[in-house]
């Protein structure tokens, strides 16, 4: 008996005995099938829950990232506010005492001339010289009035002290009862003072007179210009990036009428770009002109935009310097940022005079010869030179194109590609040039008067 005829013989007993088939095994599939259900929904649920928790992970990761980033530019730019402080706190401890002795000095000198004058008129009795001698007497008191007013004497403060308690012939040390005041070294101006010598700019109308004063500006300065330095570099990054995040995001908004009138090669875009730089810099220096307008009365617009301009160019002329003192941590903070501003515009404007000056080098050997021996073998037939000099602007003036169609440097490709481009464009003008002189012949010609013209022309 063979083992299939077994199998059915034991099926037909146990269907004869009618015992039931196991019916655990549908409830075993079953179970068996939600447990997988189940194993999926947990394996889902950690799968979803790992995804979440990288999600977090990268967020925070993320947010910290860009906290350092703040925390770095923020934190540059308030050491360097910092050290501003303590230097100018120092500055004002070593040169207020010798101010106040200087100012004391001077307050006794005009006193001292003061009564003299008025001594002199009224204690004279001879009529006939009176106009004489007043006139020599105020000429001698004039003098000691204005080397008093330039050092910073206010005279008006001194008569006032040399007029308490008469008789007018009193001594000196009775009459100087009224404290000095300087503003030239007060906590504000020093503080200005010290920008001033870490942005080098100096206007000049303040200066270190005693010899810690001058060490430490010495010092002061050596440490704190490298620091002022990196922090307009940094910040100077930050509005550079900023100018070009708002480029990007206005550009697609520009209208297709004016897109037309946009430069399409890479050095037109370079041009537009700097002029639109330049443009920013000067709202901005007519932002500052109009707060000076406000917070100085004798200014007009014309003085603030003049200020702000050699300010934040640091010539520092000194002829106009702000004198109210509340206003001097804005004016440091606005002079801080600008100049900030002005050295990503200038170093936008310096790339671009760099670009220009390399193409013309590049251009300047090969173009000159040929267009010297074109103005060498036109002789008096100008037409013909000027045909064929039109020819070799033409090429010199285009765009270089890659092999797509689109322009060079549109794409920003990789620096293989761009030589490649930049071997393939001089090729080009080198083969117009040696088909117009192809045909010059290479025999001497007679000497004939004519006026050489020398065409420089390019995009850049």
């Amino acid at each position: 008996m063979t083992v299939s005829e077994k199998t059915e013989l034991t099926r037909g007993c146990n269907g004869a005995s009618g015992e039931p088939e196991d019916p655990e095994e549908p409830e075993d599939s079953e179970v068996e099938g939600k447990q997988s259900r189940g194993e999926k929904t947990e394996r889902g649920k950690r799968k979803a829950s790992v995804v979440n928790s990288v999600k977090r992970q990268f967020l925070k990761a993320e947010t910290i990232r860009k906290f350092k980033s703040v925390a770095s530019h923020v934190g540059l730019l308030f050491t360097l506010m910092l050290y501003t402080a303590v230097g100018g706190v120092v500055f004002r401890e070593l040169e207020l005492p010798a101010e106040l002795s200087r100012l004391t000095k001077l307050r006794s000198i005009v006193q001292t001339q003061r009564r003299h004058l008025v001594g002199t008129i009224t204690n004279n009795t001879d009529v006939s010289n009176l106009a004489t001698l007043v006139s020599l007497e105020l000429e001698a008191y004039e003098v000691v009035v204005q080397e008093a007013a330039q050092a910073g004497l206010l005279v008006s403060f001194a008569a006032k002290d040399s007029l308490k308690g008469h008789p007018v012939n009193q001594n000196a040390d009775e009459t100087s009862s009224l404290p000095l005041i300087s503003d030239r070294w007060s906590v504000l101006q020093a503080v200005f003072f010290a920008s001033t010598v870490l942005t080098t700019i100096g206007y000049g109308n303040m200066v270190p007179t005693t010899f810690g004063g001058r060490v430490f500006c010495i010092f002061f300065a050596l440490v704190g210009i490298p620091l002022t330095l990196t922090v307009i570099a940094d910040w100077g990054k930050i509005f550079a990036g900023a100018l070009s995040n708002v480029g990007r995001r206005i550009k697609p908004r520009i209208p297709a009428s004016w897109s037309t009138c946009m430069p399409t090669h890479m050095a037109g875009r370079r041009s537009l770009g700097a002029f639109v730089a330049v443009v920013f810099l000067f709202l901005y220096l007519s932002c500052g002109a109009g707060m000076f307008m406000l917070w100085e009365e004798d200014w007009g617009f014309f003085e603030g935009f003049y200020f702000c301009f050699v300010t934040m160019t640091t010539i520092g002329f000194g002829d106009l310097v702000p004198k109210k003192p509340k206003y001097m941590l804005l004016c440091t903070l606005y002079i801080l940022v600008g100049l900030a501003l002005t050295s990503t515009i200038i170093e936008l404007v310096r790339r671009q005079y760099a670009q220009s000056w390399r193409q013309l080098q590049a251009l300047g050997g090969p173009l000159a010869e040929a267009l010297k021996r074109l103005g060498e073998h036109a002789g008096g037939d100008m037409s013909a030179f000027q045909n064929d000099l039109r020819k070799v602007l033409t090429v010199v003036s285009m765009p270089r194109m890659k092999r797509g169609g689109g322009i060079a440097g549109a794409g920003g490709g990789s620096g293989t590609d761009g030589d490649r481009r930049q071997r393939e464009w001089e090729e080009a003008v080198e083969a117009v040039i040696r088909d117009i002189t192809a045909a010059v012949p290479s025999s001497p010609q007679p000497d004939k008067p004519i006026v050489q013209i020398v065409i420089y022309e390019s995009s850049v």
